[in-house]
């Protein structure tokens, strides 16, 4: 059976609270009352600044749907503003980062009556703008509007879709978004009595599909021998990443290395630490995201509909299964 720890949740899910509201059409607030607008930048007129040194508050928009816009009013004589959005999971201001796709046209004397807007599609609980005004003092102001779920269902909602995505993740056998598993093996591949690992003796199956390999996300693997000492293994020396996209990812052995040979330690003595997952909601393919929307339909209403979402779920998802491996 395999032996695997969760370390790190997603922080995202599936579907924003009002992709929800609107799948179930229960969200009962007007237009008006769902708005809420937040001054990131004040309006008025900012001087020459050096670099993107002139920085807006952050918002929270985590699970909502956010809309940021540059409102400029009058340009000095040969000026330009140039604006941009950047992102968070927390809201400290060395943390943020540039969001790609989120840099306004530059203002010019030309365009400074122009309004200027974007749509926030990013996975993080903060945004701000981060702006920048040379040659001449300009006159602008950033704004971000955040339209969120009705609070009295905020708490129901967010439940479902958390639970809906764990019924999705246990029909695929997949991880759907970015979280941080342990996987502990008993012994390496080569002294394996059974399984698919006896076919594959230079190679450990890594499960829940779409392995991650990018900075700060390739697989870590250490094992502890009988003496209780730890041993990191490096990556690209003693073993390579193989992550097949949507499948399996796999750990390989380089050619002419083999595994350690020291006596391992009685219990769990190697341990693999992996991300897997999409890295957004947005890179979720269509069919796993509607299956998402339904088990969590099924479950808000208590199972009402169960006879008719639960087909509906597994012919959505039946490509999308892994195979048993483990």
């Amino acid at each position: 059976m395999m032996n695997v720890v969760l370390k790190t949740a997603p922080s995202i899910e599936p579907l924003a609270l009002l992709e929800l509201c609107d799948h179930l059409r229960i969200k009962s607030d007007t237009f008006a009352e769902s708005l809420d607008p937040y001054t990131c930048t004040p309006a008025g007129s900012h001087p020459v600044v050096t670099g993107y040194t002139l920085l807006g508050t952050g918002i929270e928009v985590l699970g909502k749907k956010a809309i940021v816009c540059i409102r400029p009013t009058n340009n000095g004589a040969g000026a330009t503003v140039d604006c941009k959005i950047q992102e968070s999971d927390t809201d400290v201001s060395a943390n943020y980062t540039d969001w790609t796709g989120g840099a306004f046209t530059q203002i010019t004397e030309a365009s400074d009556t122009i309004i200027q807007k974007k749509e926030y599609t990013g996975n993080k609980r903060y945004i701000r703008t981060a702006s920048k005004t040379l040659v001449n003092a300009c006159d602008f102001g950033t704004d971000i509007t955040v339209e969120s779920a009705e609070a009295t269902l905020s708490d129901d909602l967010t439940d479902a879709i958390t639970d809906g995505r764990e019924i999705v993740e246990n029909h695929t056998r997949r991880a759907l978004l970015s979280q941080t598993w342990l996987y502990y093996l008993p012994y390496w591949p080569s002294s394996c009595r059974s399984g698919p690992d006896q076919r594959e003796p230079d190679r450990i199956v890594i499960p829940f599909g779409n392995l991650q390999d990018g900075s700060g996300t390739a697989p870590i693997i250490t094992y502890k021998d009988s003496d209780g000492t730890v041993t990191t293994m490096t990556v690209d020396t003693d073993y390579l990443v193989q992550t097949n996209g949507e499948q399996c990812g796999k750990i390989v052995l380089p050619e002419g290395v083999s595994w350690p040979t020291a006596t391992l330690w009685p219990s769990n003595p190697i341990c693999i630490e992996f991300t897997c997952g999409w890295a957004s909601a947005a890179l979720l393919p269509r069919n796993i995201k509607r299956a998402c929307k339904f088990a969590a339909e099924d479950l808000y209403y208590h199972g009402n509909r169960h006879d008719v979402l639960k087909p509906a779920i597994e012919s959505l998802l039946v490509n999308y299964r892994l195979p048993r491996e483990f």
